[in-house]
């Protein structure tokens, strides 16, 4: 690893503290690095406080030593007003002598113009460290903006033998505490949560966070007949709730700047999802426990690329990525 890849490294570690904080922003980090010393440090903490850049130029205490510092971040500083000043302004006011970028950015506001701002005013300018780690470390911004959708993770529990509940819809708890104890962390990281009419009318879920720190995700709920009763959690005004009548109105999310969805159920609406190839991620847990009758779980797609497996106190966790998403 080179110079640059490590202290580039140390960026997309600060960046990652901000997840589930910062969306629908990316995640950004930012070092600052003079005769081989980190002397500042940042990351962009909560979506409409200061960025990355900002943090870190703050936090190095002797300013004069700006103008012969290289400022390592995560993503091509912004050139735009938005709820902050331009980043890539900063940077010139200070006078850096070296800016290196992992990954450019996609949004039509700076798309190349805060890297075009910087080599204007002098500063040598370095792209595409750890590329590939920035875009997967940013993989909701990149698709919103990208694919002009939501980044999306099925996700299920089914029993060793491959029911995902019981017979008409029976509520069954198939995962164990330290399962459903993670299913919260990750619903504590992304913007929304969808559930199918008879996963919201049978389970009554309340998509919130209990048994983690975190904010709560938007709720959606596919109802195409508009036939589930008022008074379910869903529409208890505790969280936001959208109500869909199509499970593909992905456009209405992207409107609502909703970068990432976690799809939980039931069968039906996961299986549509994976006939149409519509998702970036599947999760799921099996239990050791048997059933023997059901109703079954999902059937795994083929083009998917096993990423991740483990054991967690008797649950298999398995995470795949899709090879061919739309």
């Amino acid at each position: 690893m080179n110079t640059d890849e490590k202290y580039m490294l140390r960026a997309l570690q600060l960046a990652e503290i901000g997840r589930g904080n910062v969306s629908p922003n990316p995640m950004v980090g930012c070092v600052i690095v003079h005769d081989d010393k980190i002397i500042g440090e940042g990351w962009h903490r909560k979506y409409g406080d200061w960025h990355a850049e900002v943090n870190a130029v703050n936090s190095v205490k002797d300013k004069s030593l700006l103008s012969t510092a290289t400022v390592y971040v995560t993503l091509e500083p912004c050139s735009h007003f938005g709820k902050t000043p331009p980043c890539a302004d900063l940077l010139v006011k200070h006078q850096v002598k070296k800016v290196v970028i992992c990954n450019f950015d996609p949004f039509p506001l700076v798309a190349g113009k805060g890297i075009e701002k910087l080599q204007d005013a002098g500063i040598e300018v370095i792209t595409g460290v750890l590329e590939a780690k920035g875009r997967e470390l940013n993989a909701r911004f990149f698709t919103l903006i990208e694919k002009k959708r939501p980044y999306i993770i099925l996700k299920w529990a089914e029993t060793a033998d491959g029911f995902i509940a019981g017979e008409n819809f029976e509520q069954l708890k198939i995962s164990n505490a330290l399962s459903h104890k993670l299913s919260h962390k990750w619903r504590s990281e992304e913007d929304a949560m969808m559930v199918g009419t008879n996963t919201a009318l049978y389970d009554n879920p309340r998509l919130n966070v209990r048994e983690w720190i975190g904010r709560n995700p938007i709720r959606i709920v596919v109802d195409r007949n508009e036939r589930l009763p008022k008074d379910l959690h869903l529409f208890d005004g505790s969280q936001e709730t959208i109500i869909l009548s199509n499970p593909t109105q992905l456009d209405e999310l992207r409107n609502n700047k909703i970068q990432s969805l976690i799809v939980e159920g039931g069968t039906k609406l996961l299986q549509s999802f994976i006939d149409i190839q519509l998702f970036d991620e599947i999760r799921v847990f099996k239990s050791q426990n048997q059933l023997k009758k059901g109703i079954s779980a999902p059937i795994l797609p083929k083009n998917i690329d096993l990423i991740q497996k483990q054991n967690l106190q008797g649950d298999e966790l398995t995470i795949y990525k899709n090879l061919v998403s739309l």
